[in-house]
C-alpha cells in the first residue's frame, strides 16, 4: 500500500466517525417512533405504585362507583400522553371491566377530569368542558374527546395497550397516536 494510500484511508476514517456520528441522530429524528416490539402492554399502578388487581378492583368499584381512578407511573402508553397521566377503568354493569381505559387529562389545557356521578358525566373542574361516560366530549371548550387504551387482564393484572383502531365514539382516527 502507497503512502498516499494509507493517507486517503486515515483521511476518510477520521472524517467518517463523527460524520456518522451526527447524521445518525439527525436521521433518526425523522424517523417516527414505533411500538417497542414489547409484546404486551403496561401494568397499570395505583397511586402507591402497586399493581392493579382486576378481582380486588372490581370488589371496590362497582357499578354504584363506575369510574376509578388509576395512574399508569411506569412509562408512557402513547405518544401523546406522559408516564405519569392518570386514567380511569370503566366497570360495566355486570361487574366486569370494559375493555377500555379512559385517559382522565382534559384536551383542552390538561386538567385531570373528575366524574360527576350527579351530573352523570366528567366535568373539567378548570374550564367546564364536559364529556359522557366513554369520555366523548359533549360540551367544549375542549375540542377532542378523551384519549383511549386498551384495558385488558393478564395473569389478574390491568393491562394498559395503546388503542391504534378506531375510535369507536366518533368513527375517526385516533389523535392521541
Amino acid at each position: 500500500m502507497s503512502k498516499r494510500q494509507l493517507m486517503n484511508l486515515l483521511l476518510l476514517g477520521s472524517l467518517s466517525l463523527p460524520t456518522a456520528g451526527i447524521l445518525v441522530p439527525y436521521a433518526s429524528f425523522f424517523v417516527p417512533p414505533g411500538s417497542g416490539g414489547e409484546g404486551g402492554g403496561v401494568v397499570a399502578k395505583d397511586a402507591l405504585g402497586n399493581d392493579v388487581l382486576a378481582d380486588a378492583w372490581l370488589k371496590t368499584h362497582g357499578p354504584a362507583r363506575k369510574f376509578g381512578i388509576i395512574c399508569n407511573i411506569e412509562k408512557q402508553i402513547s405518544r401523546k400522553t406522559s408516564p405519569g397521566d392518570p386514567t380511569y377503568l370503566v366497570v360495566e354493569n355486570d361487574k366486569t371491566l370494559a375493555t377500555y381505559g379512559l385517559n382522565a387529562v382534559c384536551t383542552h389545557l390538561g386538567c385531570v377530569v373528575p366524574w360527576n356521578s350527579a351530573e352523570n358525566k366528567f366535568i373539567c373542574p378548570c374550564h367546564g368542558s364536559q364529556y359522557n361516560n366513554q369520555g366523548k366530549v359533549v360540551r367544549g371548550p375542549a375540542p377532542l374527546s378523551l384519549a383511549l387504551v386498551h384495558a385488558d387482564i393478564d395473569d389478574g393484572k390491568v393491562v394498559f395497550v395503546p388503542w391504534v383502531e378506531t375510535d369507536f365514539r366518533t368513527g375517526e382516527d385516533p389523535w392521541w397516536t
